[in-house]
C-alpha cells in the first residue's frame, strides 16, 4: 500500500482519517467501525464493500 496515498485517504462516511491495518489488508474507520477492503492493492472506498467492526466505547 502506497504511504502517500495513505495519508490522503478519508472515510467517504465522515471524512475522518483512515488507518491501515496490514493484518487484514483492510482501511479502517474509527469513527465509523466500518474497514474497508483494499483489493489488488486498490482500497474499495464503498460503504456497500466495507465491512463493520465492533468497537468498544468508553
Amino acid at each position: 500500500m502506497n504511504k502517500k496515498l495513505m495519508k490522503i485517504l478519508v472515510c467517504p462516511i465522515c471524512k475522518g482519517k483512515l488507518e491501515y491495518k496490514k493484518k487484514n489488508n483492510e482501511m479502517f474507520c474509527h469513527r465509523d467501525g466500518l474497514a474497508y477492503p483494499i483489493r489488488d492493492g486498490i482500497p474499495v472506498l464503498l460503504e456497500v464493500d466495507a465491512r463493520k467492526i465492533e468497537t468498544i466505547k468508553i
